[in-house]
């Protein structure tokens, strides 16, 4: 896959992420946040495991791989995510709520990276994402009380964006080490569906015997997580771990314009610019990442060379551009 194309594939795995939090929004009013979480990472888990030998995995290998250290963590850290995201939806709006969780990706998987990995970020990648987190800022600050930003909501949406970084590196440690994207991404998912299976039977289930439930359930699981995350681990299987989680920043967008025209959430002239701010970030990225210099078969098979296809001149890295990230 070309690095265009990365972009391409990261960006619609993106606009797939961001319309989770509207869904929960319209489950049924049984439904729980937990619920619909492990709902969510259950059915997406074991909907990846069941195509694996359709995109070119092996599910002999992907249960292996929970047996290692990176496959254990990148599994729990998915599970994580599910169970934090979710909550603080629920605690502050779907708006905040993911701005925050995924805002906080960038920063830090890059910070992750630079110290797991070795990756040292570049020059765009620092100034698109500061003009992303720029915008995030305003965004939220412009939020008031239809937003219900509140501090417990916040330090669920960071913890779980922790739990995105976290899965981020650690996939792309593995693909690193010449594991299959597929493979990767479906252990992960299917350890972290196994794990949530017990917290799934303690919530409230009649919610998944109404069409609506089954409905909503069904597109978290096979689309914002199933498909989604296809889509994701082909771009990052090309694209390095810092610039992928800024260009993750559109999940936030269309997450906010969802909550805007679905959910009538309103959305303040301050929090408008915020908007412009990550659009123009994700811009950036996605121009810098496109135009990179560098394929990723050197890279993926863990060389030192040049920086990565969608890397920057000044981004020097050895065996770092495989990956298969977020959470969410």
């Amino acid at each position: 896959m070309s690095a265009p194309l990365a972009v391409v594939a990261v960006l619609v795995a993106a606009a797939l992420f961001g319309t989770t939090g509207t869904a929960q929004a319209l489950g049924p009013d049984q439904s729980t946040p937990l619920g619909v979480g492990a709902a969510r990472l259950v059915l997406g888990g074991l909907g990846l495991l069941a195509i694996l030998p359709l995109v070119g995995g092996r599910r002999a290998e992907a249960i292996r791989l929970w047996r290692t250290p990176a496959g254990a963590t990148a599994g729990v850290c998915t599970a994580l995510f599910q169970v934090f995201f979710f909550a603080a939806v629920h605690q502050t709006g779907v708006a905040v709520g993911t701005l925050t969780a995924i805002g906080s990706g960038p920063v830090l998987a890059g910070l992750l990276a630079r110290f797991v990995l070795g990756e040292r970020p570049g020059r765009s990648w620092l100034i698109a994402t500061g003009l992303c987190l720029l915008g995030l800022t305003l965004l939220v600050a412009g939020g008031g009380d239809a937003q219900r930003v509140d501090v417990l909501g916040v330090a669920l949406a960071l913890l779980a964006g922790l739990a995105y970084a976290g899965y981020t590196v650690l996939a792309k440690r593995q693909l690193t080490d010449g594991h299959e994207p597929s493979t990767v991404i479906a252990a992960a998912f299917g350890l972290g569906g196994l794990l949530l299976v017990p917290l799934l039977l303690t919530q409230p289930l009649a919610w998944l015997t109404e069409p609506r439930g089954v409905g909503i359930a069904f597109h978290l699981g096979l689309v914002t997580t199933t498909l989604a995350y296809l889509f994701f681990i082909r771009g990052l299987a090309v694209l390095p771990a810092g610039p992928t989680a800024t260009l993750m920043l559109a999940e936030p967008v269309v997450a906010t314009t969802l909550g805007i025209v679905v959910l009538h959430e309103r959305l303040p002239l301050i929090s408008a610019a915020g908007v412009g701010l990550l659009l123009g970030g994700l811009l950036l990225q996605g121009l810098g990442t496109a135009t990179g210099k560098r394929g990723p078969t050197t890279e993926a098979r863990g060389l030192p060379t040049q920086p990565a296809v969608n890397t920057h001149p000044e981004l020097e890295k050895a065996c770092l551009c495989t990956s298969p990230t977020s959470p969410r």
